[in-house]
Parts: structure tokens; sequence; C-alpha cells
């Protein structure tokens, strides 16, 4: 027996650490610690008992749930990994009279979930006091009871359990009582005063006790309670119950008055020893809020609010006394039936938001927990989510669901989110409750710049100032904030040799083109820009639309004339044969502008002349024409002022001279007064009167063919002087071009000017004109003397009046031209 005894001794440590951690095979783990432990005690390193790094448990955001309570009896410490008392814990305010306290909460980690199962027992400490139902117990007892006479007393209670209990009770020594103390069915102790010595109501009419009730706790705790006992005459019958144990079921939430159970004794004694009434013997602090009992009818009533959830038993004594003290005891048990009287509840334990908008399908963004008080059916619920969202809900770990992205998620679409979470349980009726979940979306920079139009095109008037606005680009970036922000620039490039930034520049915030320089039409026309769009986001997009710059043209060139020439002082002069006939071509004024378009479409007129009305102009083509026959008394020497005016606004011009000399030969001109000359070329003088007597000795010669000349003309008159002046094509500069109907220049004619050589300062033209059935366009002075040579081959036979005319000019054509020498040396 000491063996045994020495060696429950040693089990008992070893017992008591085994039931301080236990850990089962799935990650749960329980604690067993005494109530009462002031806040901030340790209880155990749960990191080290589940294994998990301390370092990670901030990062996972450990926390306790306490699934839904409404206090935090525990925390854990996340640098240490301890879990310590959060707030008083106290046995008997939170599991009553129950033997086994247990307290159960979930430790919660992320990324990724787990959840781990945490079961705290709380172990019973002696801070209660056994207490007894009344102050003060009364007995009334005849004097004829006999000695061993047994009278029941209510026993004590204390909220402690087990060793902690009431185990023990002490009666104050007297000479009439003794205690006996009982156990009942349940395990209960109780107590009887047993009469040992009979009392004489003439000796001693009321005694007085003090009955102590003593727990086993260390040290033990004790409570009193002081018994009257009035002597009276002799009551020989205790009431007896109907049953000895009452049980009732009773739903919870019943109405205020409602009867649970009818408790029921009789006494077989008549009168007053029969009477019978009913108390509680043992009942807790809770039940007596709850529950009353009616003394004279045995009826308990509800009293007070009933929750399943709170107490699902409760378990009490009643007592029934007749008038004289004599009483018997029975149990009641009342159960508590379950009723689904609650709603389920949503926690959001955690949400991730705002949540990216290219994150990806099936990643996690909350955690929910839901929790229904009630049990079996009533406590089972189903969670579920609205509709038309892209987020579903997926059982994770017992009541907990992680909410998890299921389709694609756009900013620019939906912004943010607000949907419902219903949880609802399985009771009959069902009940139901919701959560509202307000989700916000992250941009993500996933749009680039779009601009309003494919391509812009802009006009641009030469001449413009440097600065001035020449359009806007606008584009539109539907990402969010510093993603959606445009910022312009013009791409490098090079117009006509320079980079585009020496023409233009782009504001950057809103998009305005602005010129750098003026621009000039005749040097380029339209140019091509790109400009590019780019967001501020990370990494930045951008995209760049075409700008076409177009350079409208305006009037700020005037005509040129490119014959007759300008240049210098020399002039040139041109002559007229008398017999020209009305109508007929002249000369001809060549012009050409700069410009474009209208601006450059050019109109001819005469603004002076020597005799008006004698020459006209077209006023399109420039082309000097005969008006009316040449008469007797006109003027020899014409002066025609030609102006040449564009069709801009405003129209510019520009005039010209225009000298004709209207003679047959330089012998009818009395005196070129215009004709400059240089000193320097009298010394040719007497070389050139010896060329003059040669030539009049030819002249004479050739008197008869002059005059067959003549009887030509009358013949052919037009063969001479139908025609216009012609400058060939090399002469018109690089950057003029021919505008059909625009008066510059016509393909239509086909002209030949002949220039004596030698000339310093002045210079006459012969005009002629010819075409495909004349003359061809390649014959000059060059092919003169190759004409000559076959006239002078001609037999006498083949040579017709015809080809002595076409001879006989080419001979007066040479001898004009020496002539012409001859006065411009002389002079």
């Amino acid at each position: 027996m000491a063996l045994n005894g020495f060696l429950d001794l040693m089990l008992m440590p070893c017992l008591c650490l085994l039931m301080l951690v236990v850990r089962d095979a799935q990650g749960d783990v329980s604690y067993s610690f005494p109530e009462e432990m002031k806040p901030g005690s340790v209880i155990g390193n749960i990191a080290k008992d589940l294994g998990i790094d301390v370092k990670r448990l901030a990062a996972r955001k450990a926390r306790i749930d306490t699934e839904g309570r409404g206090k935090r009896y525990c925390d854990i410490n996340v640098n240490t990994g301890e879990l310590t008392v959060a707030e008083r814990i106290d046995r008997e305010e939170i599991c009553g009279d129950e033997v086994s306290c247990v307290l159960k909460f979930d430790l919660i980690l992320e990324q990724p979930l787990e959840l781990h199962r945490v079961s705290l027992q709380v172990e019973d400490i002696n801070d209660n006091a056994p207490v007894f139902s009344k102050d003060v117990i009364t007995f009334e007892i005849r004097e004829s009871a006999v000695r061993g006479a047994r009278y029941r007393v209510n026993e004590a209670h204390d909220a402690d359990i087990g060793q902690n209990t009431v185990r023990g009770y002490v009666l104050e020594k007297n000479e009439h009582f003794s205690l006996a103390v009982n156990t009942n069915n349940y395990g209960r102790k109780y107590v009887e005063l047993v009469l040992d010595k009979e009392i004489d109501r003439e000796l001693e009419k009321e005694i007085k006790l003090i009955l102590t009730a003593v727990d086993g706790g260390t040290p033990p705790k004790s409570g009193s309670v002081t018994i009257h006992v009035n002597v009276l005459d002799a009551n020989d019958n205790a009431p007896v119950f109907s049953q000895t144990d009452y049980r009732s079921n009773l739903p919870e939430n019943p109405p205020l008055g409602t009867i649970v159970v009818t408790v029921s004794a009789t006494d077989v004694d008549e009168g007053l020893n029969g009477k019978v009434t009913y108390e509680f013997g043992r009942i807790s602090g809770k039940a007596k809020k709850i529950f009353s009992l009616d003394q004279g009818n045995g009826q308990i009533t509800v009293t007070g609010h009933i929750d399943f959830e709170e107490a699902s038993i409760y378990e009490m004594t009643v007592e029934a006394k007749d008038e004289f003290g004599l009483s018997s005891e029975a149990n009641v048990l009342i159960k508590i039936l379950d009723i689904n009287d609650n709603p389920p509840e949503i926690f959001l334990k955690s949400l991730h938001t705002p949540v990216p908008e290219n994150v990806s399908p099936g990643t996690e963004v909350g955690i929910i927990n839901v929790q229904d008080k009630d049990t079996e059916n009533n406590g089972q619920v189903r969670l579920s989510i609205q509709q038309n969202v892209p987020f579903k809900l997926v059982p994770s770990l017992k009541s907990y669901y992680s909410l998890v992205v299921e389709g694609q998620l756009d900013r620019e679409l939906v912004s943010d989110y607000n949907f419902t979470v219903t949880a609802t349980d399985e009771g009959s009726p069902p009940l139901s409750s919701s959560k509202t979940i307000h989700l916000l979306i992250a941009d993500v920079n996933d749009n680039h710049p779009v601009f309003e139009e494919q391509f812009y095109n802009a006009h641009v008037k030469e001449n413009n100032k440097p600065g001035s606005s020449v359009c806007k680009v606008a584009a539109t970036d539907s990402d969010w904030r510093q993603n959606g922000t445009v910022v312009y620039s013009i791409l490098p490039a090079d117009v006509n040799g320079s980079p585009v930034t020496s023409f233009l520049s782009i504001n950057g915030d809103t998009g305005v083109i602005h010129a750098v320089r003026s621009f000039d039409y005749e040097q380029f026309k339209s140019f091509k820009v790109l400009v590019l769009a780019r967001d501020n986001g990370s990494p930045p997009l951008s995209s760049n639309v075409t700008v076409n710059v177009f350079i409208i043209d305006e009037n700020d060139n005037s005509p040129q004339i490119l014959y007759p020439s300008l240049e210098g002082n020399t002039f040139m002069t041109e002559m007229v044969p008398k017999a020209t006939q009305s109508g007929s071509l002249v000369s001809k004024v060549i012009a050409v502008d700069a410009d474009s378009g209208q601006n450059a479409w050019l109109s001819y007129h005469i603004v002076k002349a020597t005799d008006s009305g004698l020459f006209t102009i077209g006023e399109h083509s420039g082309e000097i024409r005969l008006q009316k026959d040449i008469s007797e008394s006109i003027n020899i020497k014409q002066n025609l002022i030609v102006s040449v005016k564009d069709n801009g606004e405003p129209s510019l011009s520009a005039t010209c001279s225009l000298y004709l000399l209207i003679s047959d030969n330089l012998a009818e001109v009395p005196e070129l007064k215009d004709m400059s000359y240089d000193d320097s070329s009298s010394k040719l003088t007497f070389y050139l009167i010896i060329a003059l007597v040669s030539v009049s000795t030819f002249f004479l010669t050739f008197i008869i063919i002059i005059l067959a000349v003549r009887f030509c003309h009358r013949r052919k008159p037009r063969i001479l002087f139908d025609g216009a002046v012609a400058i060939p094509s090399a002469y018109l500069p690089p950057n003029y071009a021919d505008v059909e109907g625009a008066g510059t220049l016509r393909s239509t004619y086909n002209y030949d000017a002949y220039l004596t050589t030698g000339s310093r300062t002045s210079d006459f033209k012969f005009v002629t004109s010819y075409n495909d059935v004349t003359l061809p366009s390649d014959l000059t002075l060059k092919n003169v003397q190759s004409s000559m040579d076959d006239l002078s081959g001609l037999d006498g036979d083949t040579f017709d009046s015809s080809k002595v005319c076409f001879f006989t000019d080419i001979l007066i054509r040479i001898l004009f031209r020496l002539i012409i020498i001859f006065f411009s040396f002389a002079k």
C-alpha cells in the first residue's frame, strides 16, 4: 500500500504536466491553467508548440478569433509567440456548475491561410466560499420529538467545483442537536439535524445554532447560517413529494410567467400540521434570477430571460415543509431546448483592398468567417454571394471562406464593387443575415493614350508670326491619376534638312502646337510631323499621330518680268515694219509670279503709250498686237509702259518699258536719242565708214532685188511679221513654272530672236514667226550662209519669185544688222 501511494504521488505531477500542453495530429493545441490569472500572464508559447516561425507571425497577421464572444480572454504576442491572458477569467462566470470549463478559439494566420484550434482548460481555484440560500433557517420542533429525529437543513452552495466545493459541515456545540452529513444519489452532501436530547418547551422555547459549511480548498473557505429552533407541540409526519425527481423540457426564450413544472407534496397530518409550503433548497444564483417558486402551490415559473446559448440545463432542489418544520426534498431538472433564434453572424476577418486590376483569377483577396450560436441544423450555415460580380466564395477551413477573384478585373469599366454576402442557416424557418463588402480596384497602367483624330491637318498662312498657334492635338487615357495623365512631345525628324523642332514646338500639357518661325510657301508647301502622347505610368505607354502642316500661300511676291529684260541700263528695241497689218503680233511681255493659285494669275495692261490705241495687249497672254493699220502720221518711235498685275489680295504689280520702231529700214530713223554709247568705240569709226561704203555698193547692186522683195511683201505680207517673241525654255528661272491660262508662257507660239553682235548698250531686234510649214525652229544666223549657197546654186530655170523673196529677205536682214552696227559705233 505504501508503494502504491508513492507511485501515485510520483505520477500526479506527470499527469498535470501532460494536461498542460496537448497537441493533436491535426495541428490543434490545448492548454490548462487556473482561473483568475492576472492580465498579461503567459499561458504558453503557442508558436513553439505549433512549430511556427516566430519571425513570420507579424507578417502573416497572426491573431486570435474568439468566435464572436463578447470578451477576448487571451491574445498572442506576435513578437515572442506567447499566448497571454487578455482579461479576467472567472470560471464560475463562464461555465457555472459545469465540471469541465473549456474555452475554444482559433489561431488564424494568412498568406497562406492557416487555422489552428486552441482549447483552454480553465482550472478551478478556491475563490468562492460556501453560501447558504438563506441567512436564517427556522425550524419549529414539537417538544414531543423523540431522540433521533432528523431535520433536513438546506445545503450550502459553493460555486467552485471538485475539491474546492463543500466538503463538510460543522455545527456549533450544543446539548440538544448533532449533525449528520449524508450523500444523495447525485453525490452531493446534505446535512440533517439529529435530536440527541429531548427538548422541553417549558424550559427552552427557542434554540439558536450556528451551522458552518467548509469547502476542500487550500486554504479552506467557509460560510455560516443561523438556525432558529422554535419548540412547539408535536408534529410527527413530514410532507412527502409525489416523485423524487421532476424533469421538464423548456424551449428557450419562453414568455415571462410560463409555468415550467409544478412540484407537489402531501402531509398526512391534519390541520396546521398537514399544511405544506415549498421553497428552493439548493439553487444557483443564475437560476434563482430566472425561476421563481410559488410557496403555496409548488409552481415553478419563468421570471427572466432564458437563452440556450448561455445554459442548456438548470438543476435545483425544492423542499416541502409543514407548519412545524418537518420537510422533504425533491430534485428538479429543467432542460432548455434550442430554437432557431440566432441568425448567422458574418465576420470579415481580412480584406485586401484595393485590388490591382491585373490580378490573376483565383487570387485570394479576403477571408470571411460565419458563425451561428444555435445547434444542430439551426447552426448549419450556407454562405452565398450575389451574382454578376467577378468574385466567388471558396470554403476553406471549418466555417471560414476565402473570397477569391473569379473573372478579369478592369478598373476602367468598374472602379469599385459593393456586393452582398448572405449567410442562411438550415433552421425552420431559416434565418439569414447579410454583409456588404466594399472592394476598391487599383489602377494599373494598361491603356495607351488615344488621340481624338486618326490624323490632324493644320493650315498655316505663310509669313506667320513665330509663336503663333498652328493646331491642337488631344489624346485621352482611360487610366487613373498619373497613369491617365498625358504629356505631348514631337518626335525627332528632319524637314528639308532641318530638325522639326526648328519649325514647330508643342505644349506638353495642353497639346497646342506653335510655330517656332515664320514659314515661306515658296520654300516648302507642306510637311509632316509625328506627335507622341505618353502617359506617366510605370512603365509609361504611348501612341503617336501624324500632323500634316499645309502652308497657305499669301500674295507676297510681285510678278517678275522675264522679257523684256530689265537688267542694267540696257534696253531692247524692236522694229515694226510699216506694212504690218492690224491684228499682227509685234511683241510679247513674259512675266512669272513665284506665288501660286490666284496669287499667280497675271494680267497685262498698257498703262501708257506714245500713241494710245495703236497697240493692244492680251490681258492674259501678254501678246502685243497692232490694233490698227500704221499711217504716215504715227510717230516712228513708240514707247509702251506695260503693267503686270497678279490676282492676289492686295494685288501686286510690276511694270516694264517696251521700245518699238515703226520703220522698214534704219535710214528713216532720224536720230536714236535714247541709245547710249561708249566713247571708247569712236576709234572704230573709220573702219565702219569703209564698211558702210562697201555695203552701199552692195545695196545698189541688189536694188532690183529690193523691188522684187517689195512685190513679195505685197503678195504675202504676214510671212515676216505674223509672230511673237519667244524666249527659249532654258531662259526660265528654275523656281518658275508655266501655269496654263495664267498668262505666263504658252506653248502655242514659237519665237526666235536675232540680236546684233558687238552691241554694247543698245540692240535692235527683228521679229519673225514661223511654224512647221514655214521655217524650222533651228534656223538662225549660222545657217544663213548655207541658204545663200543654195540660192547661188540655182540655175535660171529654177529661180522663181518665191525663192527670190526668201533669199532677198535674208540679205536685207544682214544689211540692216550692218547698218545698226555702223550707227552704234559711229555715234
